[in-house]
């Protein structure tokens, strides 16, 4: 099987490694500029689900490029405005309002998509705008983790759609009017289940009404992690939620906005994490590379037992491979980026490595240096972006003194 493509040059990536050091994550402008153009002629909104990687730098590209942006917190929208997006642009989403975003969307007055039920009231309240859309869980899920499955009675997200006559009568007795309705069933879903989700939005929107103006099933779009899986067809997809906008522009008799949330499909494939091999040690029969990253840096393999291919950059090919495993610094034994989803250990077949070499995992351009913590005392690695001839730092690595600068004693 083949390996996977690097979106960048190796030579480039060893020029840069050598420039700014490691941990380093690399960006390519273009492989995010491709996934959106792959996307905004299948749908009326393409907005960006900014959780994935929320660097201002990124959030200018895709702004650019003509996408919104679906929030989740207050800290979201302050970023999303900061990156020139305006207040219209924005959809801020979640299940509750905490104080400090139930504040941010009275004061920056964006548009707001409710996953249960007392947001209502508490958005009523405010007297900032009567619209709202409605986060509605199905009653099914699907993701490539239980733990970004969204849908279903295990999930803490969307309104459960018995509950959605509730809903509109909690909402009309608030004095507002449901605009939207968005259903969204997890993380990495697969086809059928992307179009199993547009089908119940063809069942639940008509209970809306007339009122209705846009119809989401939110992202989850997957990408292709290991080598040889076949990447999502957009197609059919796109052809399913576009019969259901059809039926559903027939039986409420007036036109609809079909809008799509993609994170991972955006962003992923555009990043590299290359990090360096600092020491290497044989424990019983499992020979293990230790490297300079870890989940401080990419935590989806902790998390969820996530691939990421692994490719060793500056070596020639032909070298005999052997099974090792590649884990990181930190004093956690699961601090390791080769391993399944129960936590087993599943070694990479790799050249045999050494200090000094650089590793690079790829797919790290969603949800790694997003989800990123200073765990162990280490500081946030550096970011670059690569656009066409020219890369600049997006993030500058951070200080150590940074580490504790908003500290008291």
């Amino acid at each position: 099987m083949s390996p996977k493509v690097l979106p960048i040059a190796e030579e480039r990536l060893l020029a840069l490694t050598r420039e700014h050091g490691t941990p380093l994550f690399v960006y390519d402008a273009a492989t995010i500029r491709a996934r959106v153009a792959k996307l905004r002629p299948r749908f009326d909104v393409v907005r960006y689900a900014m959780k994935a990687n929320s660097n201002l730098a990124l959030l200018a590209l895709v702004r650019a490029e003509g996408c919104a942006i679906d929030a989740v917190s207050a800290g979201e929208v302050e970023r999303a405005l900061a990156a020139g997006f305006t207040p219209g642009e924005i959809v801020f989403t979640s299940d509750v309002f905490d104080r400090a975003g139930l504040a941010c969307v009275a004061r920056r007055g964006v548009r707001v998509n409710l996953g249960s039920l007392d947001m209502l009231e508490q958005y009523a309240a405010l007297g900032v705008a009567r619209e709202v859309t409605l986060r509605v869980n199905p009653g099914f899920g699907a993701g490539h983790s239980s733990g970004v499955t969204t849908g279903g009675e295990h999930s803490k997200h969307g309104i459960w759609h018995a509950e959605l006559d509730s809903a509109l009568s909690r909402a009309r007795a608030a004095g507002l009017e449901v605009t939207g309705l968005h259903v969204h069933i997890g993380s990495g879903a697969r086809l059928e289940a992307l179009v199993a989700a547009a089908r119940a939005l063809r069942q639940l929107a008509p209970r809306v009404g007339r009122s209705l103006a846009v119809i989401s099933t939110g992202g989850g779009l997957p990408i292709p992690y290991r080598p040889g899986e076949p990447r999502l067809d957009l197609a059919p997809l796109a052809d399913a939620l576009r019969s259901v906008q059809r039926e559903l522009e027939r039986v409420l008799d007036h036109p609809l906005s079909l809008e799509l949330e993609p994170g991972r499909y955006l962003v992923a494939e555009s990043g590299v994490l290359v990090t360096e091999v600092r020491a290497t040690k044989r424990q019983g029969a499992l020979d293990y590379v230790l490297v300079d990253a870890g989940f401080h840096n990419l935590p989806r393999p902790l998390l969820y037992g996530a691939y990421h291919e692994i490719s060793v950059l500056g070596r020639a090919d032909g070298a005999p491979l052997l099974p090792q495993i590649v884990a990181g610094p930190l004093c956690e034994s699961a601090d390791v980026f080769t391993q399944d989803a129960n936590g087993r250990l599943e070694p990479r077949a790799l050249p045999r490595l050494a200090p000094g070499d650089l590793v690079c995992i790829h797919d790290a351009g969603a949800y790694a240096a997003s989800m990123a913590s200073n765990y162990n005392g280490q500081p946030f690695a550096a970011e670059v972006l690569i656009d066409g001839g020219t890369e600049r730092v997006i993030r500058r690595r951070q200080e150590l003194a940074e580490l504790w600068r908003d500290e008291l004693r």
